[in-house]
């Protein structure tokens, strides 16, 4: 696929992903495959003293061989893995302190919304989300207690692209504030936000970097070896590690992680493509379309988009139901980045937490659907989302 303007792919990334952290010579047995270690306790040659591991939720060598792998892809140092995406975000806003001050993108995953606004905020957290596509309106919410930056880019489910280095610079500007980047909709493959001055790259690596909808997991890539060390310190302290089997779960798909990349960055502009063209389509939501709001943003830096977008049609929730239900080959289903297609209605499944005055005003409607197009063949999700179409409208 020509880049199409958009950032070159990462030379050697394919190679990074099958050999960081797998060297067989780390096992005794020089496993080609790293083994899964399910230990809870390590032995210990002398009272006090550990070869490297001690007790499986402080450090599980199945775990470090994945860590090590995620922050060589995303050309970082360190990597502190997690039970889910939502552990992720809890254990880094657990860096703040109560009175500190949250400035989020407002259009962001129903989970992190929830999170911020029912959760952080009874721990004494200040939150206001804002539109971080008008850099003005940053510039305005930054306040004196603004410890935090959490931006999703592309978000979700309107997939607006953000400028992760104008945010950063503009950020910077007013102090020691933490920016922080869920990348769960890309992956390193096609962006890597460390590159473009983020402190911290968040994932649901639930999402496109296990692919396969069968782990729940998320992770923390960085640089600063200071916030590393306060995020393990939180890692251990309030437990919420991902199991050994998991973590070599998601290790062993990061070997397809590049394939995968490129079938679902080619399919879904395929179908964006067609879904423009068809009448019953008011609007696509997909940064690799020259329509884009953000287009140029993405090219700029993006290798190109995933296989998640939104659209919307002429209809209301009637249609809508109509249509997710009509569906053959996508499954009506939440989550997204699986090696099968998904399609959804976030007014009432992933975004229903959101408050509905908040919905309406991002435009979160029932006539939003929101694909996650997956490793089928192109022609027949196209099919399958033509004749849903023309059983429901």
């Amino acid at each position: 696929m020509e880049n199409q303007g958009f950032l070159k792919d990462k030379v050697g990334f394919a190679s990074v992903a099958i050999h960081a952290g797998q060297d067989p010579e780390k096992w005794k047995s020089a496993a080609v495959v790293p083994p899964i270690v399910t230990a809870t306790t390590f032995k210990q040659p002398a009272t006090a003293e550990h070869t490297g591991f001690k007790y499986a939720r402080s450090g599980n060598p199945t775990r470090n061989t994945l860590e090590e792998c995620l922050a060589a892809l995303d050309g970082g140092k360190h990597a502190v893995t997690f039970a889910s995406g939502l552990a992720t975000t809890n254990t880094i806003v657990a860096l703040l302190n109560k009175g500190d001050h949250v400035l989020s993108c407002d259009d962001v995953y129903g989970g992190t919304n929830r999170l911020f606004r029912n959760v952080s905020t009874r721990q004494g957290i200040e939150v206001t989300f804002t539109d971080f596509t008008d850099l003005d309106k940053v510039k305005n919410a930054i306040q004196d207690n603004t410890k935090m930056i959490w931006l999703e880019t592309p978000s979700n489910p309107l997939l607006k692209v953000l400028d992760i280095a104008a945010v950063v610079k503009e950020v910077k500007k007013r102090g020691d504030i933490i920016v922080v980047v869920d990348n769960t909709f890309l992956t390193c493959y096609l962006q890597r936000p460390l590159d473009f001055g983020a402190d911290i790259v968040m994932y649901s690596l639930t999402k496109y970097m296990n692919g396969h909808s069968d782990v729940i997991m998320g992770a923390a890539v960085l640089n600063d070896s200071a916030l590393v060390q306060k995020l393990r310190f939180l890692q251990n302290a309030m437990g919420a590690v991902p199991a050994p089997f998991d973590c070599y779960l998601v290790n062993r798909s990061l070997k397809t992680l590049a394939l995968r990349m490129q079938r679902h960055r080619t399919s879904s502009l395929a179908i964006a493509k067609w879904l423009q063209q068809h009448p019953k389509v008011t609007e696509v939501m997909h940064p690799g379309l020259p329509t884009h709001p953000q287009h140029e943003i993405a090219k700029k830096q993006t290798s190109g988009h995933s296989g998640v977008f939104s659209f919307k049609h002429s209809g209301g929730l009637k249609e809508s139901r109509k249509f997710l239900s009509s569906l053959k080959v996508f499954t009506l289903a939440e989550s997204l980045g699986g090696y099968e297609s998904l399609a959804g209605l976030p007014s009432l499944m992933t975004h229903a937490s959101v408050p509905e005055q908040q919905r309406a005003e991002l435009g979160i409607t029932d006539s939003l659907i929101r694909l996650s197009v997956g490793l089928e063949d192109t022609e027949d999700l196209i099919e399958d989302l033509s004749q849903a179409f023309n059983a429901s409208f």
